[in-house]
């Protein structure tokens, strides 16, 4: 299929009602069914890449699997695995596919919004939903402001005899998963500057959801614009997102080790897959040895990308020990340990993962440049995603709180 070919498809099949989706109960159950899924995406990755072909079927399979439920409390039926768990599912998936293993990111971060925000009866009615199999995309990121802060997409109050509840009105990009979503959580603010998460019905009248990403990674995330036209949404399904952030809560670390787990994961594929390729490759002709993994010089290399890889994982291993040490009590402290200890494995491995997809193209030689093996869709994946933060200001923050105990800004791009 060709680039917007089967958008018609996905958007009619993921129409159709979520059904009854398996529930997983432990940790160990979530990582022992991601690690089949996974090897079953990874079968038709380089295609699905290739062709832009939207991933809806193995969407689909995904959330019915009940991954896509595993952080609903336990109190509502749900696993709710640890965070260092949910950092290794996504990165999982994303050494399969960066642009999978990116999807189901934002869902996570919804529900995290709605632990700490919503009510009694809002979380009941979509923790259900999601261990029903629903899925949640997200409208976050607008395209067109002067700054990533700024927000035009507007709620509004409306009541008459039929309708008592919201109308919402903008455009959002960047909407990672939207096309596969049966609800887009939408962020939003009224007149008064208060930001709210409306979660709103990807089939409700005047939601229009455009397949026009065009990035050269990441690109079957299910992406790009969605527009709101009058979109009525009840006023059930409106929760307060600002407060998130001027009280401590995990919403900020969760949104970006998930972020870290995804370069991570990609990280670990390429250098798995330069293993291989290494092992294949002909000997550069100044080495005076037969085969590239006697070269010194390629065994150098890739004791620097083990070593590095490593050291992201087991940075995203601590920080994810952080957001769950602080989540039954968090404080200003404990919360900012956190969202540290995050920021050095989001740093961390956004560098790792650029330099190891890159060496894998490098140590493989020219026949690493063949289109038909896809070996570049690492680096572009990793490219791509890498450029939601800038790791610099990651680097200045983990300094500035080294060396002046300044506590790091309280938001979900830190």
């Amino acid at each position: 299929m060709t680039t917007f070919q089967n958008i018609n498809k996905t958007l009619e099949a993921q129409n159709q009602p979520f059904g009854k989706a398996h529930i997983i109960k432990t940790d160990a159950e979530a990582l022992e069914i991601a690690q089949q899924l996974s090897q079953q995406f990874k079968q038709n990755a380089v295609l699905r890449d290739a062709n832009r072909i939207l991933p809806f079927d193995e969407i689909e399979a995904f959330s019915q699997s009940g991954l896509w439920a595993i952080t609903v409390p336990k109190q509502y039926g749900g696993a709710e695995v640890s965070s260092l768990t949910v950092a290794k599912i996504i990165a999982l998936f994303s050494g399969v596919d960066g642009s999978i293993g990116q999807i189901p990111q934002n869902h996570f971060y919804a529900l995290e919004v709605l632990r700490n925000n919503g009510t009694e009866q809002q979380k009941q009615k979509f923790y259900a939903e999601v261990l029903a199999g629903a899925r949640y995309g997200n409208a976050l990121a607008e395209f067109k402001t002067k700054t990533a802060a700024q927000k035009h997409t507007q709620i509004t109050q409306t009541q008459s005899k039929n309708q008592h509840g919201y109308l919402v009105n903008g455009e959002k990009f960047y909407c990672t998963g939207s096309l596969f979503a049966h609800r887009i959580p939408t962020l939003v603010r009224d007149d008064q500057e208060r930001e709210f998460l409306a979660f709103i019905s990807s089939d409700a009248q005047g939601v229009q959801r455009i397949n026009d990403w065009t990035g050269f990674g990441q690109k079957t995330t299910g992406s790009g614009t969605v527009k709101f036209n009058q979109v009525f949404v009840e006023a059930e399904d409106v929760v307060r997102f600002d407060t998130a952030f001027t009280t401590p809560t995990l919403v900020g670390p969760f949104a970006q080790i998930m972020h870290a787990a995804i370069e991570t994961g990609i990280a670990r594929a390429a250098f798995e897959e330069t293993i291989e390729r290494v092992k294949k490759a002909r000997a550069w002709i100044d080495s005076n040895v037969e085969r590239a993994d006697q070269d010194p010089l390629t065994i150098y290399e890739i004791g620097r990308i083990a070593a590095d890889v490593r050291a992201s994982e087991v940075l995203l291993k601590q920080a994810a020990q952080s957001i769950d040490a602080a989540k039954p009590h968090p404080t200003d402290e404990n919360i900012a340990k956190a969202s540290i200890d995050v920021a050095k494995v989001r740093a961390h491995s956004t560098e790792t993962a650029l330099k190891a997809s890159s060496k894998l193209i490098e140590l493989a030689g020219s026949r690493g440049s063949q289109r038909t093996d896809g070996l570049d869709r690492h680096w572009r994946n990793a490219r791509v995603h890498t450029l939601h933060d800038a790791s610099r200001w990651k680097y200045y923050f983990i300094g500035n709180y080294a060396l002046n105990n300044i506590l790091p800004p309280r938001r979900g791009t830190l």
